[in-house]
């Protein structure tokens, strides 16, 4: 059963969450906390206390201040000053493994699990448990971790490589990890950024199991209708400081909106001044790729915002990928303004004027080590270079300055490495990447992923402006909402095909749905 639909619908009752009736015990608590990174003060005297056997939500803008505050709690970083108190006992936890020892453990969003290795031995990475001779114990590995898997209900192989297994598998080998330390708290960091809504209710099952147990879940996440289907409580900050506390059965989504950015729902979706058109910008004639893409055509005309849904797999990331040349198309036309184009390479793609802003930003979409400028410049590097084919520096410089100011990108300057920059500010890099290009159709697949509410509005309004000035966007996303919100027409795909073409005026989540589970 389906705890959400993408969407705001919450399907359970907060008196379904599980977790135990402790009346109040306070396992954790956090006491007048503070961090600076040199000049910068990141939190601001944090007070809050979590419950034991709650889940607790900590939510806010990226730049808030939640991750500092959560790698200062799992050893990573160390407090500059203030008290943390776990189980009534004054910790200091200098380490991860300290941290670990005194049982807080977390669960990154970005996996860091050894690929190669086997599920059992990503268990025990670290403490390899050995026999009296200084043998490694494999039996004990693999039966412990046979335990492990089943208290998250994971059915695998503990001998099978992590390489193979899904992302929702890795997820629960983390999660069986952190288990294994007999932890008093878990943090989850973003922990369904990539899984399907039957995974996210997987997860959500595991959670309550955990609270039942007693143990205490911190939980991050930019998806407020997770919030509100499995917390018992949510912190909110801004700007490194407590902004607001509440019990979920006592706060709503708009209200959580206005404590993170200081603004409602309501001024999410920019208004648009002009309507498309009727000219047709771009066009794709029954176009194949490999054997899941079939005959899809489509057109998108000069300002409109075309937006493509449909459930994960349906093929929506791959008919983009066909139409930029990341994939070989096995068939099909496409035209811009009305000629014949071949994409045979990315590099196609951005000289016939398309820029493709990825749904994997760290992977696909940034060099997460060069900086700012490198990034900026990076998918029109050649047009800085002189005779000699030296890159001239000084207007590389002046162009990322620009896209700088014009994004409102929160950095300390151009030559600031992407890797250290909030995921709504990396994104805003990806962007100004392919603005650089001057190109004429924005493809932009899953654009607020992992990012937060505010960054997201600001993201809209940059949609919306590239429609105005006369361009034609795509938007590919999994969030009903937005794809209602941002769109002018929207594209259902459903198992490589398309099912089916919805207007603005006529788009509800139930019609999308529809077609997108096969439907008519």
């Amino acid at each position: 059963m389906l705890l959400l639909k993408r969407g705001n619908r919450i399907l359970r009752e907060s008196n379904e969450r599980g977790g135990i009736n402790l009346e109040q015990e306070v396992i954790l608590e956090i006491k007048n906390l503070n961090k600076s990174f040199g000049p910068v003060k990141v939190l601001k005297d944090i007070n809050i206390k979590f419950n034991k056997g709650e889940c607790h939500a900590l939510i806010g803008e990226n730049g808030a201040g939640k991750s500092t505050l959560m790698k200062i709690l799992a050893g990573a970083y160390s407090k500059d000053s203030g008290d943390i108190i776990l189980d009534g006992e004054k910790i200091d936890a200098t380490s991860p493994l300290a941290a670990r020892e005194k049982g807080i453990s977390i669960i990154y969003q970005e996996l860091s699990l050894i690929s190669t290795l086997s599920a059992a031995e990503n268990i025990y990475l670290g403490r390899i448990p050995k026999k009296k001779n200084g043998l490694v114990d494999w039996n004990k590995i693999q039966q412990n971790a046979k335990v492990f898997f089943e208290e998250v209900d994971l059915n695998i192989d503990p001998n099978v490589e992590t390489r193979t297994l899904s992302v929702a598998q890795q997820q629960l080998i983390e999660i069986s990890r952190a288990l294994s330390l007999n932890p008093k708290v878990v943090i989850m960091d973003e922990p369904t950024s990539s899984l399907t809504d039957n995974e996210i209710e997987c997860l959500f099952k595991i959670i309550r199991k955990l609270k039942s147990q007693g143990i205490t879940v911190i939980y991050i996440s930019h998806k407020l209708e997770e919030i509100l289907a499995i917390c018992d409580s949510v912190t909110v900050l801004k700007d490194g400081a407590i902004t607001g506390q509440k019990d979920i059965k006592d706060t709503t989504k708009s209200e959580l909106v206005n404590m993170m950015v200081g603004r409602s729902l309501d001024q999410y979706y920019p208004n648009r001044t002009s309507k498309p058109a009727n000219e047709v910008l771009f066009e794709v004639k029954d176009l194949n790729v490999g054997d899941y893409i079939k005959n899809v055509s489509f057109q998108v005309k000069r300002g409109e915002i075309l937006g493509f849904s449909g459930l994960v797999g349906a093929g929506r990331t791959e008919t983009m990928r066909g139409i930029f040349g990341a994939d070989k198309l096995d068939s099909g036309h496409m035209y811009m303004e009305g000629k014949e184009i071949k994409n045979n390479t990315p590099l196609d793609a951005i000289k016939n004027k398309i820029a493709f802003v990825t749904e994997d930003r760290r992977n696909e979409g940034l060099v997460m080590k060069m900086t700012v400028r490198e990034n900026t410049t990076l998918a029109s590097f050649w047009t800085f270079a002189n005779k000699f084919g030296l890159i001239k520096s000084k207007k590389e410089h002046e162009i990322a300055n620009n896209y700088i100011e014009k994004l409102k990108t929160k950095t300390s300057g151009s030559e600031q490495c992407v890797v250290e920059l909030s995921g709504g500010n990396q994104q805003k890099i990806v962007i100004s990447k392919w603005l650089n290009t001057s190109a004429k159709l924005y493809i932009f697949d899953e654009p607020t992923r992992g990012i937060d509410v505010g960054a997201k509005a600001e993201i809209y309004q940059l949609i919306v402006q590239l429609a105005e000035e006369g361009n034609a966007i795509i938007v590919v996303s999994s969030e009903l909402p937005e794809v209602i919100g941002i769109s002018d027409r929207i594209i259902v795909m459903h198992e490589g095909q398309i099912k089916g073409s919805i207007d603005k005026s006529k788009a509800t989540e139930e019609n999308i749905m529809t077609l997108a589970v096969g439907g008519v």
